[in-house]
C-alpha cells in the first residue's frame, strides 16, 4: 500500500501479510509466517507442529497422539485398544480390558483371572491361581490337595481318607473293615466285627471287635480275644471225672476224660481213661 502517491514522496509504501495484517514492512517485503497450529486443527491431548510457517506452505502440519499416532494435514485418530495388541498383554485364562482406549492412554489396561475376579493386575498378566479344594470337594474328615493351582489344570486335586485311602478328582471312599484284613485279626473260633466301616466321617480304625464263639461274653476290642473251650464250668461229667471236651460225654461209663489242650483249636486231644489204666485219645476208651 502506498499512502501518498505524490511524486516527491517515496519510499513510504508498505508490505502487510495477508497472513497475519499486524505484521508491516515499511518500504520492502514483510517477513510473513503462516503458523497453521493457531487455529488448534488438532484433537484434544494432541500436539500440533507446524514445520513450515511459510504462507506459501499449507497443509503440512502434523497432529501426534500421545500413543505415538501422527496425522499430517488434520487431527489423527488416537484410539488403542492396548487388549488387542499381539501378543496379547494377559495370560491364559484372563480376560483383558482397556478403560480408555480413546483418550491416549497407555499402561491402563488390566488383566482379571477368569478363575477368580477379584485378582486384578493393571499393564501386565495377573498371577492366577484356581485351588479346587477351595470348593470343598471331599468328604468330611478328608484331606484335600490341589497340586496344580493353574487355571487350565482342573481334576487333579486329590482327596485323602484319614486310613490312607487316596481318590484324584473326587471325594474318596474312606470305608475300611479292619475284619477284612490279612491275617484276620481275630483267632480261630472268634467272630470279628466292625462296627464303624460305613461311616468315612469317622474313620474310625482300632475299634473292631473279636468275640469267642464259644462264650460271647468274651470279647476284646482291637485284637485276638482270648477264648477257652472248657466247658467244665458247667460240671457236666461225674463225681471223680476230669471234664475238659468231657462236656459232651465222650467217654464211656466209669472213665475219666482229660483234654490236655482247651484252645478252640485244640479238638480231639482229649483222653478217655479206664479204672484199669487203659487209656484212649479222640473217644471212649475200651
Amino acid at each position: 500500500n502506498d499512502p501518498d502517491t505524490k511524486a516527491s514522496v517515496s519510499h513510504d509504501f508498505t508490505c502487510t501479510c495477508d497472513s497475519d495484517m499486524t505484521i508491516v514492512k515499511i518500504d520492502g517485503p514483510a517477513t510473513c509466517t503462516k503458523d497453521e497450529c493457531t487455529t488448534t486443527p488438532c484433537g484434544t491431548g494432541q500436539t500440533c507442529n507446524d514445520p513450515n510457517t511459510s504462507p506459501s506452505s499449507t497443509g503440512d502440519y502434523t497432529c501426534t497422539c500421545a500413543n505415538g499416532v501422527v496425522t499430517t494435514g488434520g487431527a489423527a485418530t488416537c484410539d488403542n485398544d492396548e487388549c488387542t495388541a499381539t501378543p496379547a498383554p494377559c495370560g491364559t485364562g484372563q480376560t483383558c480390558n482397556d478403560p480408555n482406549p480413546a483418550a491416549n492412554m497407555l499402561h491402563d489396561f488390566t488383566c482379571t483371572c477368569d478363575s477368580d475376579m477379584t485378582i486384578v493386575k493393571t499393564d501386565g498378566p495377573a498371577t492366577c491361581t484356581k485351588d479346587e479344594c477351595t470348593t470343598t470337594p471331599c468328604g468330611t474328615g478328608q484331606t484335600c490337595n490341589d497340586p496344580n493351582t493353574s487355571p487350565s489344570s482342573t481334576g487333579d486335586y486329590t482327596c485323602t481318607c484319614t486310613n490312607g485311602v487316596v481318590t484324584t478328582g473326587g471325594s474318596a471312599t474312606c470305608t475300611n473293615d479292619e475284619c477284612t484284613a490279612t491275617p484276620a485279626p481275630c483267632g480261630t473260633g472268634q467272630t470279628c466285627n466292625d462296627p464303624n466301616t460305613a461311616n468315612p466321617a469317622a474313620n474310625m480304625l482300632h475299634d473292631f471287635t473279636c468275640t469267642c464263639d464259644s462264650d460271647m461274653s468274651i470279647v476284646k476290642v482291637d485284637g485276638p480275644a482270648t477264648c477257652s473251650s472248657d466247658e467244665c464250668d458247667a460240671m457236666p461229667c461225674g463225681t471223680g471225672q476230669t471234664c475238659s471236651e468231657c462236656t459232651t460225654t465222650p467217654c464211656g461209663t466209669g472213665q475219666t476224660c482229660n483234654d490236655p489242650n482247651t484252645s478252640p483249636s485244640s479238638t480231639g486231644d482229649y483222653t478217655c481213661t479206664c479204672t484199669n489204666g487203659v487209656v484212649t485219645t479222640g473217644g471212649a476208651a475200651t
